[in-house]
């Protein structure tokens, strides 16, 4: 027992040691600087918490805060709905299923800073065939400039990775090809139509699956700046500015290191929030 529990030891201790210095003590060094005036060519010194005095009277970090929470709602129940709908669908194998789950995917196998790009191009004022489409159907006149525009632009930046749940929909899709066919079969006998056997069986059974789906697109909000960067740039005004955006814009061009490390505190306890909340919410550490 006592070489089992070495050995157990000896192959967790590389991951522990990774752990405690790269991502625990980065964390920590965070939380102890957002306590401090940290700029450029100045001396570091302790201003308690002055940082977070700052922050919580700022309208900017109120409206990237109010971004923020907005996008991991919607990511958490829209995003993951597209996903899990599109798994249901295309596990029943009809003969467009893998054609599909493959134009699915593509979106996400470009970068983020690409598919920004793309969307950029698409609802480009002067060229992008979304202005183009919509003058074709009706309204001859119609030019709107999305990205900058304050009635389009959180809609415009929402929709460039909303519908894209191609990680929702992988995670389901294993999960139903786990579950055993005597499961299914059984309910077929039963006289179960195709949507009970969804309704009863299946998504009872996802219910880890949708969870762990759940927390990563929820979290996946907690890192969202690339697609801004390359869009609306937090724009107009601050409209569709969030968090990382606001850290990145504080320490790289503000250059305010405390107080980017105090955004970096907040941002963290929202990501540790939100897991916790989904974790209560599908009750993933209880038996099915």
């Amino acid at each position: 027992m006592k070489v089992k529990k070495r050995w157990i030891v000896i192959f967790l201790l590389p991951a522990l040691l990774l752990f405690l210095f790269v991502y625990l003590a980065s964390i920590a060094n965070v939380f102890g600087t957002s306590f401090t005036g940290w700029r450029i060519g100045q001396d570091i010194k302790f201003i308690g918490f002055g940082n977070y005095t700052s922050l919580f009277v700022s309208d900017k970090f109120h409206q990237a805060l109010l971004n923020n929470v907005i996008w991991i709602i919607l990511q958490s129940t829209i995003h993951v709905a597209i996903g899990l709908t599109f798994a249901l669908v295309t596990v029943q194998k009809k003969w467009y299923h893998r054609a599909s789950q493959t134009i699915f995917m593509l979106p996400n196998i470009l970068s983020s800073a690409a598919l920004g790009m793309l969307f950029y191009n698409v609802f480009n004022p002067s060229y992008g065939p979304v202005n183009k489409i919509i003058q074709l159907f009706g309204n001859h006149n119609f030019n709107v400039n999305w990205y900058a525009n304050s009635g389009t632009a959180f809609f415009a930046v929402t929709i460039t990775w909303l519908p894209f749940a191609a990680v929702i929909a992988i995670l389901a899709t294993a999960e139903i090809a786990a579950i055993s066919d005597d499961i299914f079969e059984a309910a077929i006998i039963d006289g179960a139509s195709e949507s009970q056997i969804n309704w009863r069986i299946r998504l009872p059974l996802l219910k880890n699956a949708i969870g762990t789906g759940t927390i990563l697109a929820a979290t996946s909000m907690l890192q969202k700046m690339d697609i801004l960067i390359m869009t609306s740039n937090g724009g107009p005004g601050n409209q569709t500015m969030n968090l990382p955006l606001l850290i990145y814009l504080t320490a790289m061009q503000d250059y305010n290191f405390g107080l980017a490390n105090a955004y970096g505190v907040i941002l963290i306890l929202i990501g540790l929030a939100s897991i916790g909340i989904i974790n209560k919410i599908y009750r993933m550490n209880e038996p099915v």
